[in-house]
């Protein structure tokens, strides 16, 4: 069971921006590099207007389909090894929650977590990788993704074969290069550390 204190750490790390984001990446978020590509999406997923709402909001459809990106990636690689029973599911909800700094209430974590496992059961695991690979138009959006991807393969401090293997075809999904996936599991190891 992870404790307060973990996932506490763990979503510090998440909203720190990556370090090693691509240069062209780097230049696109100069204005906010205090937080990370995670955290600005999930602002905006957070102030998805209701069906009721009419008035501007600051709701960015672009940056919602980004985080809900992130977070499927996050999810493909915690059932990475089948095993997704409730207790994985409300660690892996409070982290995403904690992660995005209070912007998208848990339950709306909830029913997004709900609907991946039905697109996943619906779709099968490659065709989600396909689907989330060519979504993603820009490298540094491809990196955050395998980041927190990273992050959440590394919960139990080890990361898995089945874990591994994930993160290289989403990796590759996202077409990252050789060694996208021992520079992102790196970054978070020593994010972790520190």
């Amino acid at each position: 069971m992870l404790t307060d204190e973990k996932i506490n750490l763990l979503a510090r790390v998440a909203r720190t921006p990556n370090p090693n984001a691509s240069r062209e990446g780097a230049r696109a978020l100069e204005a906010s590099s205090d937080r990370s590509i995670l955290l600005l999406a999930a602002a905006s997923y957070g102030s998805k207007p209701s069906d009721e709402a009419t008035v501007p909001t600051g709701f960015d459809p672009h940056a919602a389909v980004l985080f809900e990106a992130i977070v499927e990636g996050a999810y493909l690689v915690a059932t990475a090894d089948g095993i997704f029973d409730d207790e994985e599911r409300g660690a892996f909800e409070r982290i995403v929650t904690a992660a995005c700094g209070g912007s998208v209430p848990q339950r709306h974590v909830a029913d997004l977590v709900a609907d991946l496992a039905d697109q996943l059961a619906e779709d099968g695991l490659e065709s989600r990788l396909s689907r989330l690979g060519v979504g993603l138009a820009r490298k540094e959006h491809a990196e955050e993704v395998l980041r927190i991807a990273a992050l959440i393969a590394q919960v139990s401090d080890d990361v898995s074969d089945v874990e591994r293997a994930l993160l290289e075809k989403l990796a590759a999904a996202c077409k990252l290069g050789d060694g996208a996936v021992d520079a992102a599991l790196d970054e978070v190891k020593s994010a972790l550390a520190s």
